[in-house]
């Protein structure tokens, strides 16, 4: 049995899997850096200075008691989060086309070979035979 997971283990299939998960963890660590650190600051820049992480619709005041301490958390929509994660998604997908678009661009173009020429159908030939053994 040991062997038999030592095989399958082993095999290529499972190793480039491996290796495959591991190196999407990092590229969505990347992406996701580039995103949060390089494109949110840009687009809350061009949106006035606007962090949409901070964007929320009130429903329930915090309530604060007289020493300051808060005795009742403020209940409210967090809609900015989400602003956010689908912003995040529109700069994912892009940036992930562009790295599909550079790497289609590296391989070479599949080169087509043209069918081989038909030769004669079953008919075809049929007629031949029948024309040869009538001379």
């Amino acid at each position: 049995m040991f062997k038999e997971f030592k095989d399958f283990i082993m095999t290529g299939n499972v190793i480039d899997l491996a290796v495959a998960v591991l190196l999407a963890g990092a590229m969505g660590l990347v992406v996701n850096g580039f995103v949060a650190d390089i494109m949110m600051p840009i687009v809350g820049h061009f949106a006035g200075g606007l962090d949409f992480a901070d964007m929320k619709m009130v429903l329930d005041e915090a309530v604060i008691a007289a020493d300051g301490t808060v005795t009742k958390g403020e209940n409210a929509i967090m809609y900015g989060k989400w602003v956010n994660a689908i912003i995040n998604l529109i700069i994912v997908g892009f940036v992930l086309f562009m790295i599909v678009k550079a790497y289609n661009k590296t391989k070479k173009p599949a080169v087509v070979e043209e069918a081989a020429p038909a030769g004669p159908s079953d008919n075809d030939l049929l007629k031949e035979i029948r024309d040869a053994l009538k001379k």
